[in-house]
């Protein structure tokens, strides 16, 4: 898949900064159109793939997925390709129809599962969610890109008298501001959300995550498919991660409510557990590293090539340390996969294991040597 692009850039020749801003360099579109593609392949290619995203924003991602599939087409061709996005926000579905179909989609009847559903610009069928469990079953790609992070968390500290929950109080000192508290005593949550072994003393805990999470592993379970969640996060290292953001800067998380976005780290140990083993885990793994496997040094070595100005250069070079660097996004965003158990173990079978062909390597996730 990589050569293939590979080919198709080299035969481009020169590109406008316009065509360049389309490339995966500046948006991860593309690199994740070719993953799904790509385990799409390894799973055996099956004839049909739903593309599933979980709050997709304003649909530039899954243009971008889209882009990839219409350049793909001959690889895709006898595979009846759907896309079904999960959205609760009226205001935004709006925006990805007019992102995706050209303002072409009509609301379903109340009766339907989906509330809205369109034809894409490139000729595959959308439909519009609530929630996922109104996807129909079937075999399915899912997609959270910085979908988890805005999920609500619990917040839990450890005191001398054992886990407090951290809750959100008036300050009695001064009026129309808000403070964090501990509570007086074990609450709920705390019974039901901190494990027995956990070691740090402050933990947060997104349960709206973990439902998600088992769900998706569940169909990923009876029907196949895979899930990539692309968020900040770690692997259950962190502790306290709440943060709000006010037109692109940091905002304190109590002051004038409701005038900034509020987030917190994903923390894929917890994802992980909630998986519950009926899938397997990949990750996470760091954005540099996950980039680098999917072939971005090649793509960058290409797009230099053909790069005729020197502002389109170091723009290229600028946007490629921005997403590379580990001061920068190269090591605070992650990628995890869910994958079925026999994509990376063969199943049981009574013939010798080493007659079987080797399982091929989770793009992303290992390297790929590219000759």
């Amino acid at each position: 898949m990589l050569r293939h692009l590979a080919r198709k850039l080299r035969a481009s020749g020169p590109v406008t900064v316009a065509e360049y801003m389309r490339e995966a360099l500046t948006n991860p579109g593309q690199l994740i159109g070719i993953w799904y593609i790509s385990e799409w392949m390894a799973m055996g290619k099956p004839n049909t793939f739903q593309l599933v995203e979980l709050g997709p924003g304003r649909g530039t991602l899954t243009e971008d997925i889209l882009r990839v599939f219409k350049q793909l087409t001959s690889v895709l061709s006898k595979c009846d390709v759907s896309v079904h996005l999960v959205e609760v926000s009226p205001k935004l579905s709006e925006i990805q129809a007019a992102v995706l179909t050209g303002g072409k989609a009509q609301p379903n009847p109340e009766d339907e599962s989906a509330y809205m559903k369109g034809i894409s610009k490139t000729g595959i069928p959308i439909f519009w969610y609530r929630d996922i469990q109104d996807v129909p079953p079937g075999y399915s790609f899912y997609l959270a890109h910085e979908f988890f992070d805005a999920l609500p968390i619990h917040k839990f500290q450890r005191t001398e008298k054992g886990w407090r929950e951290v809750l959100v109080d008036i300050d009695p000192e001064v009026p129309d501001q808000l403070r964090f508290v501990l509570s007086p005593s074990r609450t709920p949550a705390t019974q039901n959300f901190i494990q027995p072994e956990e070691t740090r003393d402050h933990v947060e805990v997104c349960p709206e995550a973990g439902v998600i999470v088992q769900r998706l592993a569940s169909r990923i379970e009876k029907d196949g498919g895979a899930a990539l969640v692309a968020d900040y996060g770690h692997d259950g290292t962190k502790t306290d991660t709440f943060r709000g953001f006010r037109n692109h800067k940091l905002h304190d998380v109590l002051s004038a409510p409701g005038t900034a976005d509020l987030t917190a780290d994903v923390d894929f140990s917890y994802l992980r557990k909630m998986a519950q083993g009926k899938t397997a885990t990949l990750g996470p793994i760091k954005q540099r590293e996950f980039l680098k496997n999917m072939g971005i040094d090649l793509r960058l070595q290409v797009l230099l090539q053909n790069s005729g100005d020197t502002a389109t250069r170091e723009q290229l070079l600028h946007s490629y340390d921005m997403l590379m660097n580990p001061e920068k996004m190269g090591d605070c965003f992650n990628f995890f996969a869910l994958l079925p158990h026999h994509r990376l173990v063969h199943p049981d079978k009574k013939d010798k294991p080493e007659s079987r062909s080797p399982l091929p390597p989770v793009a992303g996730f290992n390297e790929l040597l590219l000759k």
